[in-house]
C-alpha cells in the first residue's frame, strides 16, 4: 500500500509541472511554496514533542541539509524537464536512475541478485525507454536537449541512493516524518535564497497563482517522500525491488496519463515497453 500510493503520488508531480507550465504559473515560486507546504506537513505527522536542538545533533541532519539542496536542485531540472520535453522524457530520466541506488544496495547491503531478478532489472530499463521513446522532432531528445535529462538522471539516483543510505543507517521509524520535513526545510529556505537574489536584481514578480499551486504540490511531494520511506522500511522487500517496481509503476502510468489527459500518442514500441514493464515488475517482485 505505501509503495501505490508513493507511485500514484510521484506521478501526480509529473503532471502538476506539465500544468504549471501550460498555465504559466512561476515555477520557482510553486517550488518554494511547495517546500513549505511538505514541511508544514511533516511538522504535524510528528508525533513526539520537537525540540530542536535534538534535531540538530541527530546523526541525520547534515544528511537532510545535503538532501535539501539536491532536492531544490533537481526539482527545478525536473521541472524544466517536463516542461520542454514532456512528462515521458521527465519520467524516463528520473526513474530509469532505479540502476544507480539497485547497484549501490548490491554492494552496500549485499542485496542478492539472482538470475530472476537480474533479468527483471535489465527488462526495466529496457521498458521504461520503450515505453516512452518517441520520435526525435516530438521528444527534443536531439543532442542540444540532453543536459536537462541527463542531469535529471544523475540527480535523481543521487538523491534515491541517499534517501536509503540515510533511512537505513541513522533514521529511527518513528523520525520519518521530522526527517522529511527537515529535508523540505533546507529545500524552501534555499529557494527563498534564490527569490531573494531575483528580488535584489529586480527581476522578480509575485505569482498569486504559485500559491495554490505549491500547496498542491507540497501535499503531493511530501507523500511521495513518506510513503517512499515507509516502503523502503519494510522488512519483507529489498531496496533493489522497492525502487525497481516503483520507478518502472510511475513511468508506465505517467505514459498512460500522457495518452489519456495530454492525447500523446502510444507507438507500438510504446506498446511492447508496458508489456515489458509488466513482466519486469512480475519477476523482480516474486524473486
Amino acid at each position: 500500500m505505501y509503495l501505490l500510493l508513493s507511485i500514484l503520488a510521484s506521478t501526480l508531480i509529473f503532471i502538476i509541472f506539465t500544468l504549471v507550465g501550460k498555465y504559466k504559473i512561476n515555477t520557482l515560486q510553486t517550488i518554494v511554496f511547495n517546500y513549505f507546504t511538505a514541511f508544514s506537513l511533516g511538522v504535524i505527522s510528528y508525533s513526539q514533542p520537537i525540540n530542536t536542538s535534538e534535531i540538530i545533533q541527530s546523526k541525520w541532519f547534515y544528511g537532510a541539509i545535503g538532501l535539501g539542496v539536491l532536492f531544490i536542485s533537481i526539482f527545478n531540472v525536473m521541472a524544466l524537464t517536463a516542461q520542454r520535453n514532456g512528462i515521458s522524457v521527465a519520467s524516463v530520466a528520473s526513474k530509469m536512475s532505479v540502476i544507480i541506488p539497485i547497484i549501490f544496495g548490491l554492494f552496500a547491503y549485499n542485496e542478492s541478485l539472482g538470475l530472476q531478478k537480474a533479468v527483471g532489472i535489465l527488462l526495466a530499463l529496457v521498458a521504461v525507454y520503450l515505453a516512452s521513446v518517441k520520435k526525435r522532432s516530438e521528444t527534443g531528445f536531439a543532442l542540444k536537449g540532453l543536459w536537462l535529462p541527463l542531469l535529471l538522471f544523475l540527480g535523481s539516483g543521487v538523491i534515491d541512493t541517499s534517501i536509503k543510505y540515510i533511512e537505513t543507517n541513522f533514521i529511527p521509524d518513528g523520525d520519518i516524518p521530522i526527517f522529511s520535513a527537515c529535508i523540505f526545510m533546507m529545500a524552501g529556505l534555499i529557494g527563498v535564497g534564490f527569490i531573494s537574489a531575483k528580488a535584489i536584481q529586480k527581476q522578480f514578480t509575485f505569482d498569486k497563482k504559485a500559491i495554490l499551486s505549491g500547496f498542491i504540490l507540497g501535499i503531493v511531494n511530501y507523500y511521495s517522500i513518506y510513503m517512499l520511506l515507509k516502503a523502503l522500511d519494510a522488512e519483507n522487500f529489498e531496496s533493489s525491488t522497492i525502487f525497481t517496481v516503483n520507478n518502472v509503476a510511475i513511468v508506465m502510468l505517467s505514459t498512460l496519463v500522457g495518452l489519456l489527459f495530454f492525447k500523446e500518442k502510444l507507438s507500438t514500441k510504446n506498446w511492447s515497453g508496458i508489456a515489458i514493464a509488466i513482466i519486469s515488475i512480475i519477476l523482480v517482485t516474486l524473486a
